[in-house]
């Protein structure tokens, strides 16, 4: 009877992370490598994303003018300051418990056709993670299809980079800043 209860709950863990890391859709800019890490599979990517997933070395936005804020990064390689995330120190967890603000923008994977541009959608990413620090139900409100207050368990491997690093390197409790994804700016809560 226990292994039926922790297979029907791994069910829906995996479940409810697929709701949060795999796009509903793909667009035509998705590259290999990328969708190696929607899946799961480790990637080697390392530093330098691919020009196929939209993201370029330089500061171009997806339509082609500078991005405020550092290099675009449609492949969750870099943080928002541009920089590759460090490595995740020892002690951080195997797993956590999450939640999670999307704000999707034009371009990114899943995202409706007639979603934000890019800038507009990064001035609302951080206006929320503002508001998340202190009131993160308001803010999961407040964001867009997919933004939920607990995503379930998920398992250090499963994301890109960038955003494994924010959400693994969160204290119980605490709010992250805005981070990019191929689904679009992410603000997390590590609820367990």
């Amino acid at each position: 009877m226990q292994k039926a209860t922790a297979l029907l709950f791994a069910v829906l863990v995996l479940g409810a992370i697929a709701l949060v890391a795999v796009p509903r859709g793909r667009n035509a800019n998705t590259s290999t490598e990328t969708a190696a890490a929607d899946a799961g599979a480790p990637s080697d990517a390392g530093a330098t994303p691919s020009a196929d997933a939209g993201a370029e070395p330089s500061d171009a936005g997806a339509s082609g003018e500078p991005e405020p804020g550092g290099p675009v990064d449609a492949g969750g390689t870099l943080l928002l300051t541009g920089e590759a995330p460090p490595p995740l120190a020892g002690e951080a967890p195997k797993s956590v418990i999450f939640g999670v603000v999307l704000v999707q923008y034009k371009g990114a994977q899943g995202a409706p056709p007639n979603a934000r541009p890019r800038e507009e959608a990064l001035t609302l990413a951080k206006q929320l993670a503002e508001e998340a620090k202190t009131d993160f139900k308001a803010a999961v409100a407040k964001g867009d299809k997919g933004s939920m207050e607990n995503a379930g368990r998920l398992p250090r491997g499963i994301l890109e980079p960038a955003p494994e690093y924010v959400l693994f390197s969160l204290a119980k409790g605490a709010v992250s800043e805005v981070v990019d994804t191929p689904r679009g700016y992410w603000i997390l809560q590590r609820v367990e």
